[in-house]
């Protein structure tokens, strides 16, 4: 497999936002979206065999949350999905976020998907959901939607309607996108869209899901890598 960084800091998203949890970040990515804060990863990266991240993994205990994110890490899932049923075997508790572009039925049950649906505002990778993932959704997954503005929230709240999406997955995510020159500055002025604005919106509507803030760009300068 190959991997551009393996690290232990807490979760910076979604429900398990606050926990500690060693993230693995595999190489490749075969989307470009519009704002995406981890260009790095589209190529490169180091090889590894199981056995070795396994070993990088022991060595940062304890922890027994992990996170195999990316880049789109379904796109080694030949050498993954072992790798993840080695890990669940040995009593870890795993999170993969996915774009959802690639198939997802072979992720073994007990993998907490979180998964990117990508909005207009995405740019080129806008509309790249397979929509037969959603048959794949468990109650333990979360479906995330990254927003730009008033159109990516249209968006989601139609396709989070339209799918009942409530119904299919554990949790829905709201978050706000970062800008792609972030200052230094740890505060929401970074955000494309004004999370308090998303808020008012989230109000008006009802929508059944949860505000989600990436909490690592607030404890950290946006632009730290390893955290």
């Amino acid at each position: 497999m190959y991997l551009i960084e393996l690290y232990k800091s807490v979760q910076g998203e979604s429900s398990f936002a606050g926990l500690p949890c060693i993230f693995v970040r595999l190489a490749g990515c075969n989307l470009r979206c519009a704002w995406c804060d981890s260009e790095y990863t589209f190529t490169g990266g180091q090889p590894f065999t199981a056995d070795q991240i396994v070993r990088q993994i022991e060595a940062l205990q304890p922890c027994k949350l992990i996170e195999f994110t990316g880049g789109e890490p379904m796109l080694q899932h030949k050498e993954l999905l072992p790798l993840m049923q080695r890990l669940l075997d040995s009593g870890y508790d795993l999170l993969i976020e996915t774009s959802g572009e690639r198939p997802l039925a072979e992720v073994p049950p007990a993998v907490h998907k979180i998964v990117d649906v990508k909005c207009p505002g995405a740019g080129s990778a806008a509309n790249s959901f397979n929509l037969a993932n959603l048959e794949a959704l468990t109650p333990r997954d979360e479906v995330k939607f990254v927003l730009s503005d008033r159109a990516d929230y249209d968006f989601a709240r139609d396709f989070i309607c339209t799918h009942a999406l409530e119904t299919r997955c554990g949790g829905i995510l709201l978050s706000p996108a970062f800008l792609k020159g972030p200052s230094d500055l740890r505060s929401t002025e970074n955000c494309a869209l004004d999370p308090r604005l998303l808020v008012e919106w989230m109000l008006a509507d009802g929508l059944p899901a949860r505000l989600s803030l990436q909490i690592h760009k607030y404890i950290w300068a946006p632009r730290t890598k390893g955290v």
